[in-house]
């Protein structure tokens, strides 16, 4: 699929990871295909992309449901391969790549759905909920959270979110040999 959309974002990537923020890790296209097939992205929404490493989500989100994708990469070098990846990529004109760190991004009113593969410690996505939640207050919508392969210590955080509702998930189970409990993507309303 990397051919198809025109980027490179194979691997896994430990520059900058320490016990809060991990190492890069492409979610798997088959992952991604579900989630775009599953019509809760389109080409009207904003998607917000946490820990976006090297841009694969953006960018392949961006170009099968024409939705527009900012990703957030703190990691100089692992940003780099995303800048990398913005030159060649055929939906690059739909994406913004920003260098931030999570915590510190100021969620735009535009943004809408947001997606996460467990880029940092629940301590900061505490404080990621905490700015997505003052954007939603700030300026009333919608916005759908996207959580793929959820660590206990999420599940466990996102149960205390009062403004959160659990919609339902995307079984991927079936996608891999394991049958991996870990494998969907939980999925969240923030009202």
């Amino acid at each position: 699929m990397g051919q198809t959309i025109k980027i490179r974002t194979t691997g896994q990537d430990v520059y900058g990871a320490d016990l809060h923020r991990f190492a890069y890790e492409a979610t798997p296209y088959t992952v991604l295909e579900r989630l775009a097939d599953s019509g809760l992205i389109t080409e009207n929404d904003v998607i917000l992309d946490y820990g976006c490493g090297k841009g694969r989500v953006s960018f392949f989100l961006s170009y099968r449901t024409r939705a527009k994708s900012i990703g957030l990469e703190y990691d100089k070098n692992i940003y780099y391969g995303a800048a990398e990846n913005q030159k060649t990529a055929v939906s690059a004109d739909r994406v913004s790549l920003l260098r931030y760190y999570a915590e510190d991004y100021e969620v735009p009113p535009e943004v809408n759905r947001c997606y996460f593969f467990n880029p940092f410690s629940a301590e900061i996505l505490e404080k990621v909920m905490a700015g997505i939640i003052e954007s939603c207050y700030n300026d009333p919508r919608e916005i759908l959270l996207f959580f793929y392969y959820p660590s206990k210590d999420y599940v466990s955080y996102l149960m205390t979110v009062d403004e959160l509702e659990y919609m339902h998930e995307i079984n991927c189970r079936d996608l891999f040999d394991e049958g991996n409990l870990r494998e969907r993507i939980m999925i969240y309303r923030l009202l």
